[in-house]
């Protein structure tokens, strides 16, 4: 269980824009502005109460939010171009979808004419999937033959483990010598700003998809202890927009974003340069 509070969360965008204030990116006038705003969040008595929020497996989450995935508008599918054209220099064959969902990635895989084997811990998610062959499986534990596959990719999965050796050693015993391991996920710097998935339980109260924090190097030192050699990395930085004043930051089902319009000129200093996915190409040994 988590406690979620916008005023928390307000000050916590106002912190990160006054320590980068601190370094030099912003000058007298700004750091006043945000003092001042700083007092009147203090005194607003119209910011929404904190709310309790349970901490769901990943299994739980995702078969709450199966059926609506798709259709919302979700900032993390800023990958696929990306991943797009890192799949354009490979060529077809046996490729493993890991944590496929509801086989939004496995769609990019059979477009360029690759054997798919869509995998995922969800059956709810998995029935939505496009694949030659389907299997409910742990990213950890993948009943996939060994060295059988020239390609493995994973979107959106791996900030649900707690820790990532496990999973990229799956990758690694699976991955035929020279294959292609392509990973993408919400970058850890977004997770740390309250970028988790929400979902309501079954009595309908707010809970939030298990999420963990993997540092850049944490996956540096996964990658080189299972015998993956990095040929790329990405960490796109959105382009950001003025977020929309939602009165009081709105219901708990839209925080943070509906917070962000409270200080927006503090967001935009707390965010600016801040990447919002972390996206690798690695080749096994």
């Amino acid at each position: 269980m988590s406690y979620e509070h916008p005023l928390a969360y307000l000050l916590g965008i106002e912190g990160l824009a006054l320590l980068r204030s601190f370094t030099g990116e912003q000058d007298r006038e700004f750091v006043r502005a945000r003092l001042a705003e700083i007092r009147e969040l203090l005194g607003d008595n119209g910011l929404s109460d904190g709310v309790e929020v349970e901490q769901l497996a990943p299994r739980d989450g995702y078969q709450r939010w199966a059926d609506r995935y798709d259709g919302e508008d979700n900032a993390a599918f800023a990958d696929e171009p990306y991943l797009a054209e890192i799949l354009d220099g490979i060529p077809p064959g046996r490729a493993l979808d890991a944590a496929c969902g509801t086989g939004r990635l496995t769609k990019l895989l059979t477009a360029r004419g690759h054997q798919v084997v869509a995998a995922d811990g969800s059956p709810d998610m998995l029935g939505y999937a496009e694949a030659d062959r389907k299997i409910v499986a742990d990213l950890r534990e993948i009943p996939v033959a060994d060295q059988s596959q020239d390609l493995v990719l994973c979107g959106l999965a791996l900030s649900h483990l707690p820790e990532l050796r496990t999973a990229f050693a799956e990758f690694a015993r699976i991955l035929a010598p020279g294959g292609h391991l392509v990973v993408s996920d919400v970058h850890p710097e977004q997770i740390q700003r309250g970028s988790i998935p929400s979902v309501r339980t079954v009595d309908g109260a707010p809970a939030r998809v298990r999420t963990y924090q993997h540092r850049v190097g944490d996956y540096l030192r996964a990658f080189l202890e299972n015998g993956f050699t990095p040929v790329r990395c990405e960490e796109p930085v959105p382009e950001r927009a003025r977020p929309p004043q939602v009165p009081g930051g709105g219901p708990w089902d839209l925080w943070p974003w509906s917070l962000n319009g409270l200080v927006p000129d503090a967001l935009a200093a707390a965010a600016h340069g801040v990447p919002s996915m972390l996206i690798w190409h690695c080749r096994r040994e």
